[in-house]
């Protein structure tokens, strides 16, 4: 029987589309260089990991990318806004807490995100713990970092789901006996939990 439910952060419960974003904040002809730039850095790691602190990535960055200088210094400037709240999955969030679940947390994210998406959504309120990659210098899939959650909190795999977006994280559960959920749409979540038996009417 299953009493304890991990969720991933960005696209399970929190939307990050940073293409999107780009759109609402540069011109078309420089989005893809941008993003290369910026999200597919190895600072963007490294903020992952809590090795680096914004400011310092955000000088790396430009550094090596001098022609959008103006450009990476205004995505950077407002950029967890487009961490908003996935109603679908928040919905089953609460009725999980309802129905007396442990909810837990596991997520690659940098620290002033952080910050900022828990100071913003009161749907943190419900976890009963967790543990997030720049805290403990530590990234999904590391097997470590696993682990160090099921540690911390006494939980046994067997006993455990793990809700992610991207099939390596979802793998380094597996491996561990955790039953892993692979979301490719928030608005399956429901269904895939029903199919494992989970209470969440």
């Amino acid at each position: 029987m299953y009493k304890n439910i991990i969720f991933d952060l960005g696209n399970v419960l929190l939307s990050f589309n940073p293409k999107e974003y780009l759109k609402s904040k540069i011109t078309e002809d420089k989005i893809d260089d941008v993003y290369k730039a910026i999200f597919q850095s190895e600072e963007w790691v490294m903020l992952d990991r809590g090795t680096i602190t914004e400011k310092d990535a955000i000088n790396n960055i430009i550094e090596r990318n001098t022609t959008y200088r103006d450009d990476i210094n205004l995505v950077f400037k407002d950029w967890y806004d487009i961490l908003k709240p996935i109603e679908e999955t928040v919905e089953v969030l609460q009725s999980l807490k309802e129905n007396g679940y442990n909810i837990y947390y596991l997520s690659n994210f940098h620290e002033l995100a952080f910050r900022e998406v828990t100071t913003k959504n009161k749907f943190f309120e419900l976890f009963d713990g967790g543990v997030v990659s720049y805290a403990e210098k530590l990234i999904k899939p590391e097997e470590e970092i696993y682990k160090l959650l099921l540690k911390r909190y006494n939980l046994k795999p067997e006993e455990t789901i793990f809700i992610d977006d991207t099939k390596v994280n979802v793998d380094g559960a597996s491996k561990l006996g955790i039953k892993a959920i692979f979301l490719e749409n928030p608005k399956a979540l429901r269904g895939s939990l029903k199919s494992l038996n989970v209470n969440i009417e």
